[in-house]
């Protein structure tokens, strides 16, 4: 009998020659992987802050994402470093520098990084952003100054001077990463953590099933899902869920300051765009990564194997979770493929699926509003 017979009868034996495909990936995952409550990311000790670098595009809701980011103690933000996205390179960067200066912190660097996917047109989405980026709300001219580094150089200069410490926060296409990544693959054991928002294993916000960042640039989230560090996904599956709506602004609406008056005004922008299209809130997508990277248990995930579609005609950037990490082995024989086994596929990301939202979007208020 030969190997490939011994493989297939023991199958039989143990399956059952009649069991159907779906049941044996089941049974298989029912052994390997015991069912269970998903993973929830635990807080870490009380300490010193986290550093973080924001890869962002300044869009509205990465402002919110921004100001939290800094009104969070939680954090040591060492740079935002800005990706074309929701807008153009040129108006990502004056936005990012315009919040910043806002926010009264020059002191961190802020550089400019890719001017365009890496194997696409730019897809900018100033319809639910405005043609600013930021709601159509004209800040202040920054006194910050951009600094001369490219994005991607100073990602890696500050993974080397901080190694094992640093948790890159990507709220934007991932190609500044993706980029970093190309030039010095070494970069990959010194990084703590890549918490991302995008990508999502159920639905999509720009097609069927994919969502805006990685749509925006699929090879470079490709690169990144599969680079060997460990990252967490925040995407559409949690944040749909984070709705802000009318009570939340009436909250919002008694916090004073200037900071204050900007999220005041960015918020009814979102929260009145999203009623035109008869929802009830805005989802905080951003926001929540942010809030993922200061206190993990905001989420619960699952680990699993994921990959981006590049190619498909209606699937191009779709993010694709395999939840039992096995396929099937198909090999030759005569006209056809045959089944002969299931083989086991590592797991590469850790996917938000549950969220607490309300407690989410409190602490966000908090943050904000500084009560």
């Amino acid at each position: 009998m030969s190997a490939r017979s011994r493989t297939a009868e023991r199958s039989r034996r143990q399956f059952g020659s009649r069991v159907a495909r779906g049941a044996v990936f089941a049974a298989l995952f029912a052994l390997l992987c015991p069912p269970g409550p998903a993973a929830v990311a635990q807080n870490e000790p009380e300490g010193a802050p986290l550093p973080v670098i924001i890869d962002t595009d300044p869009g509205t809701d990465d402002a919110m994402a921004i100001l939290l980011a800094l009104a969070s103690p939680e954090l040591d933000v060492k740079a935002f470093t800005v990706v074309p996205g929701n807008v153009t390179a040129e108006q990502a960067l004056e936005n990012t520098l315009n919040l910043v200066s806002l926010a009264g912190r020059c002191d961190i660097p802020i550089a400019g990084g890719a001017q365009r996917p890496l194997a696409q047109r730019l897809i900018t989405a100033e319809f639910v952003h405005g043609e600013n980026g930021l709601g159509d709300i004209e800040l202040e001219p920054s006194s910050c100054s951009a600094d001369g580094r490219f994005a991607p150089d100073l990602i890696i200069e500050m993974i080397h001077r901080m190694p094992g410490e640093i948790t890159l926060v990507p709220i934007g296409p991932l190609t500044n990463i993706a980029l970093a990544l190309h030039k010095d693959p070494g970069i990959v054991p010194l990084v703590k953590e890549v918490v991302i928002m995008g990508g999502s294993i159920t639905e999509g916000n720009v097609t069927a099933v994919a969502e805006a960042n990685i749509y925006n640039d699929p090879e470079a989230a490709h690169a990144v899902f599969h680079a060997g560090w460990k990252v967490t996904m925040v995407g559409l599956d949690v944040t749909h869920r984070t709705n802000f709506g009318a009570e939340h602004l009436e909250r919002l609406a008694l916090a004073e300051g200037e900071v204050a008056d900007f999220a005041k005004r960015v918020m009814r922008f979102l929260v009145y765009l999203a009623a035109e299209f008869g929802a009830e809130g805005t989802p905080m997508h951003d926001p929540l990564a942010i809030g993922v990277a200061i206190d993990p248990s905001f989420v619960t995930t699952r680990h699993m194997r994921l990959d981006v579609e590049t190619r498909g005609e209606f699937t191009r950037g779709q993010t694709v979770g395999n939840r039992y990490s096995f396929v099937e082995r198909n090999e030759p024989e005569g006209d056809r493929l045959k089944m002969t086994g299931i083989d086991r596929v590592e797991p590469n990301a850790h996917v938000a699926v549950e969220v607490e939202a309300e407690r989410f979007l409190s602490f966000f208020l908090e943050r904000i509003t500084g009560f």
